[in-house]
């Protein structure tokens, strides 16, 4: 599969981006283009989920939302917009597409046709910096897995992802009852379980019902700066987690 058009501009191989968004609860920290989900999903989620309804709250992971595609039988790393990583001009970006490229197995393991896995590329600190000695840490962090663009349900992710060998955004919460966001923010605890240095980012709601996901909501620290650590906004050299010496070896 080509990885651009004739005219030369960059495709989108599965013709639109790879991730979307996700609404934030009342009192969680909105940047341009953000909103708030309905009051009755952030009651489900948080008080008063409905019967036979599904909770899972997970710690939100601050990386850079990537993906591993498989179209056609080629497995492709992409952006969250969609761009493989290798149209891209963003160091860190590009260096998520080279480590894909040197750890094929778990990907080819996991991933059938029409499927793609969605996760965190902690490779270079964003907006809260990580302990790569963690024993929570990894490069890549899933959370979320397609099929023909659907999510699939949480025990089939769990179950795949991780028998694959990757790991997987840390549960605080699954059952029947939903997960207030102070009960959420005190089960994180200051740093998570990913390593993280910074104050832990936030947390994500996931409902379950009637045999698919219905809904995904999150909510973000009101004292989070996205992307702070980049060297565009910092002006600062930029922090490697895992950088291209840890990719490619040697002296880099």
């Amino acid at each position: 599969m080509a990885n651009t058009f004739d005219s030369g501009v960059p495709q989108k191989p599965l013709n639109g981006k790879a991730y979307g968004s996700i609404g934030h609860l009342p009192l969680s920290r909105v940047g341009p283009g953000d909103w708030h989900v309905h009051a009755g999903q952030a009651r489900i989620a948080c008080e008063k989920p409905r019967k036979g309804d599904r909770v899972v709250v997970t710690e939100k992971v601050d990386g850079s939302c990537v993906s591993v595609a498989n179209v056609g039988g080629e497995l492709i790393a992409l952006t969250r917009s969609g761009y493989r990583t290798s149209d891209v001009t963003y160091d860190h970006l590009k260096l998520f597409g080279h480590w894909v490229e040197r750890n094929r197995e778990p990907f080819a393991a996991l991933l059938e046709p029409g499927e793609r896995v969605v996760g965190e590329w902690l490779g270079m600190a964003a907006g809260t910096r990580y302990d790569p000695s963690h024993a929570g840490f990894a490069p890549f962090i899933a959370f979320d897995l397609f099929r023909d663009g659907k999510r699939v349900l949480t025990d089939e992710f769990r179950s795949r992802v991780e028998g694959a060998g990757l790991k997987i955004a840390h549960v605080i919460h699954d059952g029947p009852t939903g997960m207030s966001i102070c009960d959420a923010m005190l089960a994180l605890g200051e740093n998570g379980f990913h390593g993280a240095i910074d104050p832990v980012e936030g947390a994500v709601w996931r409902v379950e019902r009637e045999g698919k996901v219905d809904f995904l909501t999150k909510f973000v620290r009101l004292d989070k700066t996205d992307g702070k650590y980049f060297p565009n906004i910092s002006g600062l050299d930029p922090i490697w987690h895992f950088g291209p010496r840890d990719v490619f070896g040697g002296n880099v």
